[in-house]
């Protein structure tokens, strides 16, 4: 369904565009999915009990946030 709601052959088509292809987009939201699911959702309760704060002017952020940024930056997202 999302090839045909994209168009995704059409865009792969295109000069520069080669790697826009359905198996780059299935990977990439199968990537999107596991990072979400194995790294960002876990956090989300401590994220609740523990949130962020600005103090003095600085923030500190709920325990676990840095590293998966980190990850998140270091995935090239």
């Amino acid at each position: 369904m999302v090839k045909e709601l994209a168009d995704l052959d059409s865009i792969a088509a295109m000069p520069s565009y080669e790697d826009g292809s359905f198996d780059t987009a299935q990977a990439v939201v199968e990537e999107a999915a596991r990072f979400c699911g194995e790294v960002i959702a876990p956090l989300n309760v401590e994220g609740d009990r523990q949130p962020s704060t600005w103090a003095n002017g600085e923030v500190t952020t709920t325990p676990g946030f840095k590293d998966a940024f980190r990850q998140f930056a270091e995935g090239g997202w």
